[in-house]
């Protein structure tokens, strides 16, 4: 998993009013980009400056901003667009956790995206922050991605509801793809544990014991993430907010019903995770047991045989037996009755 930055330590003492990027560059270029949802087609281009937003001044539009780290276009955002410094410094702060703030010309809401690449079984993790103003949202991202592609098709052929609906649905609609991708993650990763459990019931070895330590560690990063998305969640549908129309605040409880499926399949993975857990213990220990049980079983049957030999191996000159013509067989003999019915009696005992 690629988990989202950690603080590091020359950012530390920072005025949380100071636009300063504290992330890693993960873009060469800020690239801003305007899409007006106010027209029948759907119209998006790509602008250069924030002087450029006056031309869509009083327009319904979304404008996504790919790359942080330029921090002189924040100060010019923050000035032109009324938007608290502290609202943008933790737009700039990728490793921010996922919250919800309300200022005098917005709603500020923050929360982690993931991608799953299936090629390489891996889950990148980006942060994700949306300004919703009156006529205009605002998303900014680390790095241009994929993942809201679908709701630009929705844009084209869905535009009329988007319009009558507001920028607020439209913070819906983004919100609710990065949450159906939580559980999609959590989906594509169940179905590995389970087939592990599987396995695990056929063939258990020391390498399932790596990979269920691996999917406990993979799950308790996306729990890092995920549940606090669901308080985020459920403080933005508590929220009485002048940014989020009555009409739509439906659609926000719907939000709060996926994040909670996705805080169930995720605690339900760890249950099987540490089910499949005790089973794999429970099912080395008993082959250990199988394998002691037959080593006892051969060690009893040993141990009369052993006696015989030692008695006959002393050298005592008054020993008839060692002069009898056939002692050697008569003395094998013996021994492999004792062993044959020591054997007919562990298995009639079902010592093994």
């Amino acid at each position: 998993m690629h988990q989202a930055p950690l603080k590091r330590q020359e950012d530390i003492g920072l005025s949380p009013y100071e636009l300063k990027f504290r992330g890693r560059h993960r873009s060469q270029e800020v690239k801003m980009t305007v899409i007006d949802i106010g027209t029948n087609d759907v119209q998006e281009a790509t602008i250069h400056s924030v002087e450029e937003l006056q031309s869509y001044k009083d327009k319904l539009i979304w404008l996504n901003i790919d790359g942080l780290h330029n921090e002189a276009l924040m100060g010019e955002l923050a000035d032109s667009l009324l938007i608290p410094a502290e609202i943008l410094s933790d737009v700039m702060e990728p490793g921010t956790r996922p919250q919800t703030e309300e200022f005098d010309n917005g709603l500020f809401l923050s929360i982690k995206m993931m991608q799953f690449d299936e090629a390489l079984y891996q889950v990148s993790i980006d942060n994700l922050s949306i300004v919703v103003m009156n006529n205009m949202l605002i998303t900014f991202q680390e790095e241009h991605n994929s993942l809201f592609n679908p709701v630009k098709e929705r844009l084209k052929m869905h535009n009329k509801r988007f319009r009558s609906q507001g920028v607020d649905y439209l913070a819906f609609a983004l919100l609710d793809v990065v949450i159906d991708n939580y559980i999609f993650i959590l989906g594509a990763m169940g179905e590995k544990i389970e087939d592990l459990e599987n396995k695990m019931v056929i063939n258990p070895d020391r390498g399932t014991l790596k990979i269920i330590n691996l999917f406990k560690r993979e799950l308790s990063d996306l729990g890092r993430y995920i549940k606090p998305a669901r308080e985020m969640i459920t403080i933005l549908v508590k929220k009485d907010s002048d940014f989020v129309a009555e009409k739509n605040y439906k659609h926000y409880k719907e939000l709060q019903d996926n994040i909670n499926q996705a805080v169930e399949l995720l605690d339900y993975y760890r249950e099987i995770l540490y089910d499949e857990l005790n089973v794999y213990h429970s099912s080395m220990s008993t082959r250990l047991n199988d394998i002691m049980a037959l080593l006892t079983v051969f060690s009893g049957i040993f141990i009369p045989l052993t006696f015989i030999v030692g008695v006959y191996g002393m050298n005592f000159d008054n020993m008839p037996e060692l002069r009898l013509p056939y002692g050697y067989f008569i003395i094998w003999g013996v021994m492999l009755l004792i062993a044959a019915g020591m054997l007919w009696y562990f298995k009639r005992k079902k010592w093994f």
